[in-house]
């Protein structure tokens, strides 16, 4: 692995676990902290790693069929049934796996080797696809097909997160960890913006099947990915021994860890409430703007277009603190209250844009503190509890908002959907204030930082 450039000093800074006498699996190894703004041509510096160079092109292509099949997936049911509670109980089924199940995949990912795992999944979700395509473009598909389907592809989910989560530790080490999440992100939002709207046109002139077909041959690329990495390169951590209470272990270390703790909270809210919008942005193309499946992929291309200028933002984050994750979880959820109040399908296309940049500002910050805040050997099991609380809370949210979409009115979602989180946020922020004696300093003159959140000068 090449050495970091001369710019991008790095310091390896130790986070203190709550309990000193801590065993040493549990003990949180040294964090690297970039201490200089990284020069533009080194943002995607993780990507001098060979091994994680080709998992990110495979992931590239995997993210994009991916989002073909779940704005088709999702277009397919509202056709079928009319339906938009019905779409939200699709989202239901495909995460309601990693609510139940999530920290069982996490004790998995820490006991086995996470590269098979995920030949595994990526297998699986091939096959799911194929049947999915052949159904579709056969004719024969029913809603009841795609719930079936759904449920199955959220039990792979529940194996295929956390072993990815922590593979990319495996692939570039801890020295270039936070920079290759955020690529990750990267890549994952620029896929997002690609797929919806390669989905919109497919669903106009072929229909849904070929979507569905796509995502399987993608599958199968990833498989072949994995297969091509050369495993001397890789950073293989040692598989935690099977024991009693590993679990519980896992909770206790999260609970006992503001820097877990918080994050997986405000995770919580923005997964249960604001995580569903493609649902409630469904009801939008179809009842409020008339724009059809081309509309709804173009919806959602237009908040991953936000969220990939926010990808590449955060490669170019200097500091990673609590405040600015709870900051960006707040500025989310105001986004969203501030589109259900625009006059115009233009003006609520322009603030889906600044919602996808904010959104993943929150879900990049929160992962990357999530991750480099617990130990190797217990990262899996931590990572899993944050996946369940993420991808699980859309299991509840998604239905609720389909609901409220279809039964009361899109705009009054969409509120709830952007309202609660910023109320959460709002609250959090308080709680931290008091408890770190912060306070909101207002500096006109400063151009860059008019307003910021600063430590409370002591008292004389």
């Amino acid at each position: 692995m090449a050495p970091p450039p001369p710019s991008q000093a790095t310091v390896a800074q130790p986070v203190i676990d709550s309990a000193a006498a801590a065993p040493p699996a549990d003990r949180t190894q040294p964090i690297p902290v970039v201490a200089e703004r990284l020069p533009w041509r080194h943002t995607f510096i993780s990507l001098q790693v060979p091994n994680f160079r080709i998992f990110a092109v495979g992931h590239f292509i995997a993210v994009i069929a991916i989002w073909m099949q779940r704005i088709a997936q999702d277009w397919l049911v509202l056709e079928l049934s009319g339906s938009v509670t019905a779409v939200g109980f699709t989202v239901a089924l495909q995460f309601l796996p990693s609510l139940l199940l999530g920290p069982w995949g996490g004790m998995i990912a820490d006991r086995f080797a996470k590269r098979k795992i995920l030949i595994l999944c990526q297998s699986m979700a091939a096959v799911l696809a194929a049947a999915l395509a052949a159904l579709a473009l056969t004719g024969a598909i029913a809603v009841w097909h795609v719930y079936v389907i759904a449920l199955v592809l959220g039990l792979v989910t529940v194996l295929d997160q956390p072993a990815r989560q922590v593979f990319v530790n495996e692939l570039v080490g801890p020295k270039y960890l936070r920079n290759a999440i955020s690529v990750n992100s990267t890549t994952f939002q620029l896929g997002g913006l690609i797929g919806p709207a390669l989905a919109g046109l497919l669903l106009t002139a072929v229909g849904a099947g070929w979507a569905f077909a796509a995502n399987a041959v993608a599958c199968c690329s990833t498989v072949a990915m994995l297969l091509v990495l050369r495993k001397d390169q890789l950073f293989v951590s040692a598989p935690a021994p099977k024991s009693k209470g590993m679990l519980r272990q896992g909770l206790r270390y999260a609970l006992s860890k503001p820097t877990i703790y918080w994050p997986w909270l405000m995770a919580g809210f923005v997964a249960v409430f604001a995580m569903s919008l493609p649902v409630i942005l469904a009801a939008f193309a179809d009842h409020v703007y008339n724009i059809g499946a081309g509309g709804y992929g173009l919806l959602n291309a237009l908040v991953a277009l936000g969220a990939l200028v926010g990808a590449v933002a955060s490669t170019r984050r200097r500091q990673l603190r609590l405040r600015s994750v709870v900051f960006c979880a707040g500025m989310y959820g105001a986004m969203l209250c501030l589109a259900a109040l625009m006059p115009s399908m233009v003006w609520f296309g322009a603030v889906m844009v600044l919602s996808g940049f904010w959104c993943l500002m929150f879900l990049t910050g929160s992962n990357q503190l999530v991750q480099i805040s617990s130990n190797m050997g217990i990262r899996g099991r931590v990572m899993s509890l944050y996946i369940m609380v993420l991808i699980g809370g859309q299991a509840l949210g998604g239905p609720m908002l389909g609901w409220i979409a279809e039964h009361a009115d899109p705009h009054v979602a969409l509120l709830v959907s952007g309202g609660v989180p910023a109320l959460a946020a709002l609250t959090v922020a308080i709680v931290l204030a008091r408890k770190g004696s912060l306070h909101l300093k207002v500096d006109v003159r400063d151009r860059r930082r008019p307003v910021r959140i600063v430590d409370r000068p002591a008292a004389t």
